[in-house]
C-alpha cells in the first residue's frame, strides 16, 4: 500500500492586532511551520501531512481562527511515500 506526503504553503493575511494570538495559535497546528510573519499581519506557512484531508482541516482551521482575513494557498505538492517491504531490508 502507497503512502502520500502532502506539502502546502500559504500566505495568511490578519489582522494586525492578532499577529501574536494568530502566530501562537499555527504554532499549535501539527504540521505547521510558520517561516516569515510580519508586524502588519503577513505570514509564511507551510503544512505537511499525511493526506489532502489533514491539509483542508488545517487550512480550514486557520480560516476560522479570529484575526484572519484570509489565506491563499501558493503551492501544493504531493508525494509518494513508498514503503519496503522486510525482503528488500538489507542487513
Amino acid at each position: 500500500m502507497s503512502q502520500e506526503f502532502h506539502i502546502t504553503s500559504l500566505v495568511i493575511h490578519a489582522a494586525s492586532k492578532s499577529v501574536e494570538d494568530i502566530k501562537q495559535r499555527l504554532s499549535a497546528l501539527v504540521g505547521a511551520e510558520i517561516h516569515a510573519v510580519t508586524d502588519k499581519g503577513k505570514f509564511v506557512l507551510t503544512l505537511e501531512g499525511e493526506t489532502q484531508r489533514s491539509i483542508l482541516d488545517n487550512v480550514e482551521a486557520i480560516n476560522a481562527f479570529e484575526g484572519v482575513i484570509n489565506s491563499s494557498l501558493i503551492y501544493h505538492q504531493v508525494d509518494p511515500v513508498e514503503q519496503k517491504s522486510e525482503e528488500h531490508h538489507e542487513h
